[in-house]
């Protein structure tokens, strides 16, 4: 796996900056978020914090929710000094806007390039950093752009923990069902966006415990409907240990993987991390062993074959079979 490129190259540099974002943003930041964007320890991002009260006089607010400790700075009465944004911010803003145009459909793409053009003006000295040099590539994606009033409502919803009334039609359903959740984290995977929440109760109908927790596509939504109902945010979860731990965005029982790779594959594979604890082997004749884990079989199977020739599974021996059954359609 290769090491992680540390923007904040020195101690002082994380320092300053972790204190300007628990300033600026005024939000709670847990102790693991925290650690993954410095690309550091949690005992340096202790230590940071400790640093930032000795040195600056700065209350650093501590609180805990189950297992997971948060940290924020209370923002004190009056304006915040205006502070301009650097060309290399407004242009990393810029590269992130359009990267994402293909997920954020036409009105948001629309406010986030009013958003930058506004910051423009508080640009100093070179004015006009060109937006030209970013670009996306856009085919085989979705058109979010019918789909921005159900983003804006699960939002809402979030922010306000409010239990939402959803229609939303499965890929494979002659019609749509109706049912309550409550509505966790949006994300992004490859071409599509997804939310992941947990089931309600629905009034006047007796509770039964789901088997799982619902995992929805954005665009298979029909309609989004905020409700006066409240809910807690469940304190054992984490976004973190439930997707980005394992290859594949289905989440059943896990299980590790072993393949061979040769020619472009190889090189293709070695470049990427499928799984945080993957271990790669280099052998003869420009081959490579992967090992690692995943919790979808499907998702396995689909992208090992995408390789054809290239890719040979070599464990488990249940899924070898599998896949051979599968490779035949192929040839």
């Amino acid at each position: 796996m290769p090491d992680k490129i540390d923007s904040y190259r020195s101690y002082g540099q994380k320092v300053i900056s972790l204190f300007a974002k628990l300033l600026f943003t005024g939000r709670n930041y847990s102790l693991s978020e925290l650690a993954t964007h410095f690309a550091c320890s949690k005992q340096t991002i202790s230590r940071l914090i400790e640093d930032i009260r000795r040195s600056y006089g700065v209350e650093v607010e501590e609180s805990f929710q189950g297992n997971r400790k948060y940290f924020h700075i209370k923002r004190l009465g009056g304006n915040l000094p205006l502070v301009n944004l650097t060309e290399t911010e407004l242009s990393a803003l810029q590269m992130c806007r359009a990267f994402a145009e293909h997920l954020l459909g036409r009105e948001v793409y629309q406010e986030s390039t009013r958003a930058l053009e506004k910051s423009l003006a508080l640009l100093p000295g070179k004015q006009g950093l060109s937006s030209d040099l970013f670009a996306s590539f856009k085919p085989g994606s979705i058109d979010y752009t019918p789909h921005q009033e159900s983003i804006r409502n699960l939002i809402e919803a979030m922010e306000r923990k409010k239990i939402c009334r959803i229609t939303y039609k499965s890929i494979m359903a002659s019609g749509a069902k109706i049912f309550h959740i409550k509505p966790l984290k949006i994300f992004s995977h490859r071409e599509t966006i997804y939310l992941h929440a947990r089931l309600a109760r629905e009034p006047s109908k007796a509770w039964k415990e789901p088997a799982f927790d619902p995992l929805l596509t954005i665009h298979r939504l029909k309609k989004v409907e905020i409700t006066d109902r409240m809910f807690e945010f469940p304190r054992d979860y984490d976004f973190k240990e439930v997707f980005n731990q394992n290859f594949g965005i289905i989440k059943d029982e896990a299980f590790k993987v072993e393949a061979e790779f040769t020619g472009f594959a190889a090189r293709y594979v070695a470049e990427r991390v499928w799984n945080p604890d993957q271990k790669i082997r280099p052998i003869d004749d420009g081959k490579i062993v992967l090992t690692f884990e995943a919790t979808s079989v499907p998702e396995v199977i689909s992208w090992l074959l995408s390789f054809g020739e290239e890719a040979k599974l070599l464990s488990p021996v249940w899924l070898v079979e599998e896949v051979k059954i599968k490779s035949r359609y192929f040839h």
